[in-house]
């Protein structure tokens, strides 16, 4: 089976300003480094999760044949309910979970989580100085797990603290995997 990624990116990016997705980051936008990254890194299908009306015609990787648009109709649900949109609208083995607004990881540390995930088939993560970090990556197992957890109740820390016995820890060195985009300040390289 193909590997997917979920990237949750249907955030209304107040603390930002608004516009964050399309935001200059180095000449592109900055959907468009995280897409890359998980193309890059190896990724089989990206599943990019967005809100109603998102205005992103100028993220051309939306245009590659690897990723599709799901909209998530109500996103004020919070980010776990785009994860949901995403595993609901594509197969894939293992199945990672990307923010969007995460365009600083590398496509090394996305290869490195990938093949981590596909020889244990079991949760895995990024690690830096102790801390866990993006992507996350879940075995298809899991799939109706995440469909059926309560989106109310549930966030991605407490799904993994649910289903991860077991759960593999890939030491990495790229501050990326722990470093998202919230205001324009976070966008210098």
């Amino acid at each position: 089976m193909p590997s997917l990624a979920i990237v949750p990116a249907a955030g209304r990016a107040e603390r930002f300003g608004g516009g964050k997705l399309t935001a200059d980051l180095d000449g592109e936008p900055l959907l468009n480094r995280t897409l890359r990254s998980l193309v890059d890194g190896g990724v089989d299908r990206v599943v990019v999760v967005i809100a109603p009306g998102a205005a992103l015609a100028s993220v051309t990787m939306l245009g590659d044949r690897r990723v599709r648009t799901v909209v998530n109709p109500d996103p004020s649900r919070g980010m776990f309910s785009s994860i949901q949109c995403g595993v609901a609208a594509e197969d894939g083995d293992p199945i990672l979970v990307l923010p969007g607004d995460m365009p600083f990881v590398k496509a090394a540390t996305i290869a490195a989580v990938l093949a981590a995930a596909r020889e244990t088939r079991t949760i895995v993560s990024p690690r830096l100085g102790g801390r866990h970090g993006h992507p996350v990556a879940f075995p298809a197992r899991l799939k109706q797990k995440i469909l059926d957890a309560d989106v109310a109740a549930t966030t991605l820390s407490t799904l993994i603290s649910a289903h991860g016995a077991g759960r593999v820890e890939v030491e990495v060195t790229d501050t990326g995997v722990r470093r998202d985009v919230d205001v324009r300040g976070d966008l210098a390289t």
